[in-house]
């Protein structure tokens, strides 16, 4: 998945230099024997490896729409990083003792309809996509890893590294924008229904998964807390926002 380089503590996370405190404070070893929380992260790292097997996927498919021989290498390229993100979600669901294919299964329904809903229709709209979209559930992961084991959350943040793409879909963006301004107009209303879009999809996850939105507000018995869900993605658009100006584009 991509995280932009250029906009400075857009997850709205914590800083990593805080004393963590709960589970946060824990290996994988001891907060595993918790049952509930171990439920948590198989689905989180489900979710997530459905998510980055997808980002591949449609970052080989939108390679078939690039103008010119070096953009598709660069989408083959960034690709290639997408999978190997995959394969080390994988690896760590089989470590321990999850089957891959059943943990990504119950989020196969949401991520393929969003992509269905959200199919650009050119280069340019398939660069915002991934930009806009991608970096929205990024910074999803990066709330929920605050809160993860440190073995978790060390495997979360780094499957969450940039592959590259932020800054290469800034670029082309902007220089198209400079090109023909009237493109600014149509990439943003289409930022805008993606925003819509991913913010639906990741508050439809929460809600579905009852370990995940537990822990998600650090351990509720009785679900999540939603006015903190509230605070979380309003975080989240913030995010949005400063990436919306990185592309020249208005939120």
């Amino acid at each position: 998945m991509t995280t932009p380089d250029n906009t400075p503590d857009a997850s709205g996370t914590a800083d990593s230099t805080v004393e963590q405190t709960g589970v946060a404070a824990q290996d994988w070893a001891r907060a595993a024997a918790d049952p509930q929380y171990r439920a948590a992260v198989v689905d989180l790292l489900g979710a997530l490896a459905y998510g980055e097997l997808a980002a591949f996927e449609r970052l080989a498919e939108d390679a078939k729409l690039a103008p010119t021989l070096a953009d598709k290498a660069e989408l083959a390229k960034m690709a290639s990083a997408e999978f190997h993100h995959y394969e080390k979600l994988r690896d760590r669901l089989t470590e321990i003792g999850a089957e891959p294919t059943e943990a990504m299964e119950p989020f196969v329904a949401a991520l393929d309809g969003f992509h269905k809903q959200t199919a650009p229709s050119d280069w340019l709209e398939g660069l915002v996509k991934a930009y806009v979209g991608d970096s929205i559930a990024s910074d999803f992961y990066r709330e929920v890893a605050a809160r993860l084991d440190s073995d978790t959350r060390g495997l979360v943040l780094a499957v969450l590294d940039d592959t590259g793409h932020a800054s290469f879909a800034v670029e082309k963006v902007r220089a198209a924008i400079d090109a023909d301004p009237r493109v600014g107009g149509r990439l943003a209303l289409w930022a805008r229904r993606l925003m819509g879009e991913a913010l639906s999809q990741s508050q439809r996850v929460v809600a579905d998964r009852d370990a995940l939105s537990t822990m998600l507000v650090g351990g509720v018995a009785d679900g999540f807390d939603l006015a903190e869900v509230g605070k979380m993605f309003s975080r989240i658009t913030e995010a949005h926002t400063k990436r919306m100006a990185a592309l020249g584009l208005a939120a």
